[in-house]
């Protein structure tokens, strides 16, 4: 998710554009390349580019620039160089099961007041064409390996409130990493819910997968085996480690987690 070109980067992106895209058509009135805008004494005069410092590293952006120079970005204003507070919103706006609400109710909170209800409606919409395009890309047919984790992040609609965010990190066939998706549940992490999300990789192109790496969640082999008969199903790592915890005493976890280092570091 994170790094110097890692998933957040890209998506802080393209969620910082969609929003830019938003502002400038509710300031303009009318969208790209809409005939509304001839002879309505203002257009866009295309976009210039600047680097923004984030919680995930630089991101450069496209601000979007109109003719008589009245537009005043309000996501990333003029001269700003930091912003901070994005990684979490980038997160949960580009998760896959949030309504046009949920979206809108998170973007009211990050604009704040100085905002009206239609330009928040306006950004939102922008928002969600920008992460569709994203969420149902084509995606490889085989994959060697398929991580499967669920992080908890807050989402604001009404309150602030933790919401379980799938994600599906592959590594493809020339050894690259590439994140699949992310989605949005409701409440804890169930087997369940994996099943449809898998189902959905599937049904974007993937034929097969060599491992899915995932937790001791019960029934989530059986979900994956539903869907990618031949794959293997392996245990991560840290869960592993967890699990052999059992066999000792809490004073002793620090020692024997130093001493299983070697092995799952080990080239072979």
């Amino acid at each position: 998710l994170t790094g110097e070109g890692g998933l957040l980067q890209q998506l802080t992106k393209r969620v910082l554009e969609s929003a830019l895209e938003g502002e400038i058509t509710d300031h303009l009135g009318y969208d790209k390349h809409d005939p509304v805008g001839a002879g309505s004494g203002n257009s866009r005069n295309g976009v210039r580019s600047k680097t923004v410092l984030t919680d995930v590293g630089p991101v450069e952006i496209a601000v979007p620039r109109d003719r008589d120079g009245s537009f005043e970005p309000q996501i990333v204003k003029k001269r700003q160089r930091r912003l901070t507070g994005v990684d979490e919103m980038v997160l949960s706006l580009s998760a896959r099961g949030l309504t046009h609400g949920d979206i809108s109710a998170h973007l009211a909170e990050v604009y704040g007041a100085s905002v009206s209800k239609q330009t928040i409606s306006t950004i939102t919409d922008k928002v969600m064409d920008g992460m569709a395009e994203w969420q149902n890309r084509p995606l490889d047919p085989v994959y060697p390996v398929i991580f499967i984790d669920c992080v908890h992040v807050k989402v604001r609609d009404g309150q602030v409130a933790n919401r379980p965010i799938y994600v599906a990190l592959a590594v493809t066939v020339d050894g690259t990493r590439d994140i699949l998706g992310l989605w949005a549940g409701d409440g804890g992490e169930g087997a369940k819910y994996w099943l449809q999300v898998l189902t959905e990789i599937k049904n974007r192109g993937v034929e097969d997968v060599c491992m899915v790496v995932c937790d001791g969640l019960k029934g989530l082999p059986d979900a994956i085996g539903t869907v990618w008969p031949q794959a293997v199903t392996q245990t991560c790592v840290v869960h592993l480690i967890r699990a052999s915890f059992r066999y000792a005493g809490r004073q002793d976890w620090d020692k024997i987690s130093r001493a299983l280092k070697p092995i799952y570091t080990a080239p072979t």
